[in-house]
């Protein structure tokens, strides 16, 4: 099994990315930064621009241009954090921060202040997908909230105006916050906003080839098609753009096509262990179960599991620091079952209830430990 798995390295990770680009516009970081990259930011740029293609890992990239502008211009192959998705891997960027800080492990996770799931990213509950904007509190502003990297880079560099580039329907992380959904209107933003006189940081952020990977696979061809137009459009604009500009490209996590597919309401010897439903993701599951059933739960899930998904208790799991390192979120032990079942091949557990059905299952996805779901590239262009 160790060698089918990369494990998260948080002194080698997008984590240490975007900590690279807070200690040069002097934030001050408990985290370390890359030093391949610091070396390159030594130099002076007016503007720093930050672009994350989702789902892009090393693996995709390489089966479509490992000889294009992209690969010829990677500064280097690291790892994303853990969990491997996007609630997790966004958040760390738009934090400075890892998973064991904010709290944002996973697609769904568990408030006992609302007795539910919630959906963290779509804010909505998690089985029944209803709206909780009228509860008593809002966990996003009073539990899960964090100072983002676009305030803190302009607190630490008053003369710095931070940006972000995001979709449409994706909530404000910046008060400089410019909206664009295809590539086209990213890349005619950033050099809009680099002709500007003012010292700059952008953030620009791409929901694809994500959603296309999910939806058609990591050798579809309308992901290839996306991956070369996309590199195409951006090689175009790095031309255009003047010699103080850097531009960095990277990825949230990679995705692995998914072959086989459970539902743990098949398995009533694995529900009669549970006092609560399953919850997380698909390739990272997490399990509230019974006191008095552990050494059952353990026995029956890896005699079905065991060569496809890696079980540990909550303890192993942080003892291991998946999560990464630095000041718990008080919310982590609420967040997290007592058992977590993390993905080494290409199978998925649907989160499903006996209330209602599973989402439908995608043919790539992430949140596992494999090389392609753990591994993404580190894209620099720089004319200095």
């Amino acid at each position: 099994m160790e060698n089918e798995i990369i494990m998260p390295n948080y002194s080698h990770c997008i984590l240490n990315t975007i900590t690279s680009i807070l200690k040069y516009y002097n934030v001050e970081t408990n985290h370390e930064s890359l030093k391949n990259l610091d070396k390159i930011l030594e130099n002076k740029y007016k503007n720093v621009v930050f672009i994350i293609l989702d789902g892009m890992g090393e693996s995709v990239l390489k089966n479509i241009s490992s000889e294009g502008f992209f690969s010829k211009n990677e500064l280097d192959c690291i790892t994303s954090v853990y969990p491997s998705t996007t609630t997790a891997a966004l958040t760390t960027y738009y934090s400075g921060k890892p998973p064991y800080e904010t709290g944002w492990i996973a697609w769904s996770q568990y408030f006992k202040e609302y007795g539910r799931s919630i959906d963290m990213l779509s804010h909505r509950e998690s089985y029944l997908h209803e709206d909780i904007s009228k509860a008593r509190i809002n966990v996003f502003k009073d539990i899960v909230n964090y100072t983002t990297v676009f305030e803190r880079i302009e607190n630490a560099s008053p003369n710095v105006k931070a940006y972000e580039i995001m979709p449409t329907y994706s909530d404000k992380k910046s008060k400089r916050s410019i909206r664009a959904d295809s590539i086209d209107e990213i890349v005619n933003n950033i050099e809009m906003l680099c002709s500007l006189p003012e010292e700059k940081f952008i953030m620009a952020y791409s929901d694809n080839p994500d959603g296309l990977l999910h939806k058609f696979g990591t050798k579809s061809e309308e992901v290839k098609e996306f991956v070369l137009e996309t590199q195409t459009k951006i090689q175009e604009m790095c031309s255009k753009l003047s010699e103080d500009t850097i531009v960095i490209i990277s990825a949230d996590h990679g995705h692995k096509d998914i072959e086989k597919s459970y539902s743990l309401l098949d398995y009533p010897e694995i529900q009669e262990c549970l006092y609560m439903p399953i919850s997380f993701e698909s390739r990272v599951v997490e399990f509230w179960v019974k006191e008095n059933m552990k050494k059952e739960f353990e026995e029956r899930f890896n005699n079905i599991f065991k060569d496809e998904f890696w079980l540990m208790t909550k303890e192993e799991f942080l003892d291991r620091n998946f999560l990464g390192y630095g000041k718990k979120h008080p919310k982590i032990d609420d967040f997290l079952g007592n058992y977590i079942a993390l993905s080494i091949s290409s199978s998925i557990i649907t989160i499903e209830t006996f209330l209602v059905e599973g989402k439908p299952v995608k043919k790539s996805t992430h949140c596992g430990l494999s090389k392609e779901e753990m591994e993404v590239p580190l894209i620099v262009i720089s004319k200095i």
